[in-house]
This record gives C-alpha cells, structure tokens and sequence, in this order.
C-alpha cells in the first residue's frame, strides 16, 4: 500500500512557493534597474514595481542592496579520485559551501577510470551527485584517449543525456596527441559541442617544470588546432599572463575562443610556493600553477572587463577545422596574451580563469596551494588576469574547486610531483571576485554578473534559463549586500577541507540572501540548503553563443520582452522561455500606491464608476451617452429597462 502524499496546508504553501524581492537594483550583464521581483514555483514570474501579489507571499526587504542572478561555477571537481586519493568535498557538501557563497549552478567533470567508457563514468557521477546536490548541477565529460567509441560514446551524450562539451589534456599520461585533439576538435564542431584544453606541456612537475611559457605554447598549439577544424575553443584554468595574451591577441582576429580564470589566479600570486610551511605550499598547489609574477591577477581581470576572454585560442591545427575552442585554466598572461592574439585573428576561442590565480601568487614552498596549472609566482600575474577579465579577454571564472586536507597534501612531502593537486574556492569565488574587480574599480557590478554567471550560461546554452534576472528564467537569485565585509577563514567556511587558501582576506559585499529554484536556502546569511534539492540541468549542444552569436540577439531581446516566445523558439531550439500566461498586473513605473490611490481593475472587469459623459465632447460622435441592457447590474429587470 503507498504512502498517502502529504498535504501541505495553504498559507505554508504560499509562504514556500512565493517570494517578492523588493527595492533592491537587479543587476543583469547589460542593465541595472530599480524593480521588484515575484517568483512562485521556483520561477521569476514577475518584475516591475507596486507588483499586486497573493497574500501569503513572503517579502524580502533588498533597500540598497544588489540582486544578481546566482553564480555558476563551470568548473568544479567533487569526489574526484586523483593521484590515489579522492578530494574532501563530495557532492553535497560542495555545492552545500556553493551556495554559502552565492553559487547557484556548478558544472562538474565526469571522468571515466582506466578502462571505463565515457558513457559509463557519466552514468557514474550522475549516480553520485542526484541524490546529494543542494543546487542544480551540470557535467563536462574528460576525454582521457581516443577512438571511433568514444566518438560515437560522444555524440551519444549530446543527443540523448545533456551533455555539451568535452575537456581534453595536453599533459599527463592521458594527455592526447596533436593528430587526436585534431580529430577531437573536429568532431565536436560537427556534433555542436564545446572542446575544453588544459593546455599544458613538459612532465608533471610544478611551477618550475611548467612555466609560463609551457603554457601559452600549449594554448598556441591548441588555437592552431581549433581553427584547423572550424571549432570554437574554451581554454580552461588560464593562468598566467603570456596565456592571457594569446587570447586576447586570437580574439581581436575574431577567433571564437573563450578564456576562463581561475578565482585562485585572481586572488593569489606564486609566493605561496615559497612558504616555508610544507602545509601552506601544498594547499596552493593545482596545474597550470599559480604565477610567482604579483601583476598577472590584475592583468587577468584587466582582460575579463576588456572582454579579452571571451573566445580565444592558438595558431596550427585550429584553423584547419576550425573549430571553437574553450582553453580550460589560463594562469599566466603569457597564455593569455597567446588567446589575445588568437582571437584578434578571427578565431573562436574561449578562457577560463580560476579564482585562486586572481587572488595569489604562487610560492613554491606551499603544499597546499600547489594544483594544476599551478599559481604562478610572479606578483604581477593577479592584476594582469583580473584585467584581462575586465578587458572581455577572458570571460569566465572558475573555482577548480579539488579539494585535499593537509594529510593527502603531505604525500608529496619527500616529492612535489605526488602532492595531489587541487585547491578550495567554490565558497569564495564570488566574494574573492567582488574583492579584486569591484571593489578595487577595476570592473562594474554589470560585469561581475557577466564573467561570474552570464557568460557561463550562454557559452553552456542555457541562457536565459539561467545567468538572468528575467520574466521565465529559473529563481536562482542573490541578494549582495555591498556594504558589509566578511573575513575568510577555515574556522568558519563550510567546505569539508581543514584550511582556506584565501585564509585572512577580507572581502567587502556579502551574499545575505541565497534563492535557489525559489527556495531561500541563505536567509540573513544563514545557510539553510538542502540535500537532493538540486537538479541535473541539461546543456543543449550548439549554443548560439559560440557558434552562432546572431542568435543570442534573439534570446536577449526575449528576455528584455522585444521578442514573443513563439518566435525564440523558432529561432532558438531547446531554450524556451515560460509563457507569460501567469503575468499579475502591475501599476506603470510612476505610479504610487497609497490608500487614497485606487489599484489596478484586474483584466476583463468593468469599472462601473467610469462614465461616458464628457463636457468637451463632439457632439457628432457616433456613440450614445449610455447603453441600456436587459441584464444591468444587480439581476434582470423589466419595465422602464
């Protein structure tokens, strides 16, 4: 016999599915406007001002704070098995400590083990992670080798499971050849899907054995190979200057690259590696490293507000295929300069930039900040990144969130190359991001959204589902107070891992509220997530962002209501908008409601008030003073009616 569903009674019904944000400025990429927002069932459902709303609406007070759409972090690494340990943060309590720090979406990668087909390991996380995200999440699949499986196992993915793009490495000992990633590439603009590189030479070493340089020959060798085959291109995990770079120098030639950044490239500089607490260095270790060079985090976010990383890539096989391309990881402005000058050629090519290149600078004695590629130890790597993401050279930031405490860092304690690889950041990337581009004038708060959640959803199709604040896009909602300041800490973070590598950086502007599918899972800063209540979220394959931008026009003037839902969806396959059907009315912008003010007639009533009478009226007019009906108001009548 089954279990009778529970009924939930009506007033606590309201007060779940229903939430009215009010006074607050939303902030989208391309506007800032004073509105309130409705939501119900887990949808924006309205904005506008002197909305009329059911009662048993809760309403939230954001008088001179932001509401940002919730960050996606496309690049994160939960129960991830890596160098023969698995990282600390599974499923839920990462994307528990994402929304903590107002993450909303995280895109995870599925890698298959030795021997496992793609297919397979896809099954294998999406067992892992459905029944334990608090937000909803997406996957990128690794391609550790290649055959006509794969390729099959590919396609396979996009047309039946939501997949739409694929990491592929230039390093290890599953990196691919250039004659593969050619084939890779070339499938992938054939099928509609994203490559992703981590662009890497050399042995698996660290900051010495992978220098700048090794970077940025890798993103030119991969831009090379993209525009071959015709196919955009994201560079992940951009981290240092020469890399930026070359993205930028790809983009001003119009290659379709995009560059994405690291929050611990933004945040940090390669002086961490020469800390003489082995704990400290290991924590900071990841690959590409973190740049000793103390400017890249502000060249990488100079980039980022240019729009320098938005598509970007290198000169060989690319333009053979041409093909898009994502260069996963930019740590140094060397790469970033090679994506640069990728994409003024034409190609399209594409950065990420991890936040923990944007916040230090490597230090080579540090266990924990080694991961890969690592934080470059040049000071100036933090300020090169941060402008580059400022500069639209690179758009998007990442976390690479691979976290390992202190007793799996220490295996490598007799040899660097065993400490395993990874730092923390899907916390704190927001804040960290808001610390170095926002509050130090480098960028606007239009372009925070943009390379924190816009950028990521349209580069991964599901824009304007997500990465807005619009009528039909899901309720994953941040309300950012820009006036309070926090201090990150270990002692107070809500990751599994036992130390920060932002640890003691203040930061002002803080996310006060957390709405994730229309559930308020921060309340006053209060972390109320819950297990299971995220969802697996599809990626459609050719997003319009990377293979065809007229389309986005479409979809923006959509959401800005230029553009009916019949006529997107002609245009736009598999990205619908909710149909407006359930619209409130609402009073016009300059009106004011006060007792004294009547409100709006709802549609389809009559104001039995108004009169036909009019003083000034032509006497010629072909309408009578006043109809006579046989069925008045009040009942039928007979007689003098």
């Amino acid at each position: 016999m089954s279990t009778p569903v529970k009924k939930v009674p009506i007033h606590l019904q309201s007060s779940q599915n229903r939430l009215l944000i009010k006074n607050g400025k939303i902030v989208n990429e391309d506007n800032i406007i004073e509105d309130d927002v409705f939501v119900e069932d887990g949808i924006i459902k309205e904005i506008g001002r002197n909305l009329i709303i059911p009662g048993g609406t809760r309403v939230i007070d954001a008088r001179g704070k932001y509401v940002f759409p919730g960050g996606i972090d496309p690049h994160t690494h939960f129960e991830f098995e890596f160098m023969g340990t698995t990282s600390v943060d599974d499923f839920y309590q990462g994307t528990k400590a994402a929304i903590a720090g107002g993450t909303t979406m995280i895109i995870d990668f599925a890698f298959p083990k030795q021997g496992e087909s793609i297919l397979d390991a896809y099954y294998s996380y999406r067992e892992k992670a459905d029944s334990k995200v608090c937000c909803d999440y997406g996957l990128h699949v690794a391609l550790t080798s290649w055959s006509d499986q794969v390729k099959q196992d590919m396609s396979i993915l996009c047309s039946h499971h939501g997949v739409n793009s694929f990491k592929t490495f230039m390093a290890y000992t599953f990196m691919l050849n250039d004659s593969e990633l050619y084939s890779v590439f070339d499938h992938c603009k054939n099928i509609g899907a994203i490559p992703q590189v981590h662009a890497e030479n050399g042995p698996e070493g660290h900051e010495m054995s992978r220098p700048e340089e090794v970077e940025a020959e890798a993103v030119n060798r991969a831009c090379t190979i993209a525009h071959q085959v015709d196919s955009p291109l994201y560079v992940v995990h951009v981290m240092s200057k020469s890399a930026g770079l070359a993205i930028k120098q790809a983009r001003e030639r119009d290659v379709r690259m995009i560059g994405e950044t690291l929050v611990a490239g933004i945040a940090c500089d390669g002086s961490h590696y020469r800390n003489p607490c082995f704990s400290h260095l290991a924590a900071h270790i990841l690959s590409p490293p973190i740049r000793p060079d103390n400017t890249t985090p502000q060249y990488l976010m100079n980039f980022l507000a240019q729009k320098a990383f938005a598509k970007f890539f290198v000169d060989q096989y690319t333009f053979v295929v041409n093909s898009p391309l994502c260069i996963d990881t930019v740590s140094s402005g060397l790469t970033a300069d090679v994506i640069k000058e990728k994409r003024s050629l034409g190609q399209n090519i594409y950065g990420t930039v991890y936040v923990s290149n944007l916040a230090l600078v490597g230090n080579a004695q540090n266990a924990t900040t080694v991961t890969t590629p690592p934080i470059r130890s040049n000071p100036d790597t933090p300020a090169q990144l941060l402008g580059y993401l400022g500069s639209n050279v690179l758009q998007v930031t990442g976390s690479d969130n691979c976290t390992f405490n202190k007793s799996q860092k220490e295996m490598g304690m007799k040899d660097f190359s065993k400490i395993p690889n990874g730092v923390n950041g899907v916390e704190d990337r927001m804040s960290v991001i808001w610390e170095k581009g926002v509050h130090s004038g480098i960028i606007d708060p239009m372009r925070f959204v943009a390379i924190t959640s816009t950028n990521a959803a349209k580069i991964f199709n599901i824009f304007p589902r997500k990465g807005c604040i619009a009528v039909g896009s899901d309720a994953d909602i941040v309300i950012w107070n820009p006036n309070k300041t926090r201090v990150i800490s270990a002692k107070t973070h809500h990751q599994a891992v036992d130390y920060n590598i932002f640890e003691g950086m203040e930061c002002h502007g803080v996310p006060e509220y957390v709405i994730v599918s229309g559930r308020v899972c921060v309340d006053e800063e209060q972390l109320r997530a819950v297990q299971g209540h995220g969802r697996f979220v599809e990626t459609p394959v050719y997003p319009a962002y990377v293979y065809d931008p007229e389309k986005l026009a479409h979809v923006r003037a959509a959401k800005n209501g230029t553009l009916n839902e019949v006529e997107l969806s002609n245009k736009l396959a598999k990205i619908e908008l909710e149909p407006k059907v359930y619209n409130l009315p609402t009073l016009p912008n300059s009106a004011v409601s006060t007792p004294s003010c009547r409100g709006p007639r709802p549609e389809g009533q009559r104001n039995i008030q108004e009169s036909t009478f009019s003083v000034s009226e032509e006497l010629d007019v072909e309408r009578k003073s006043c109809i006579r009906v046989k069925n008045p108001p009040g009942g039928k009548s007979s007689g003098f009616w």
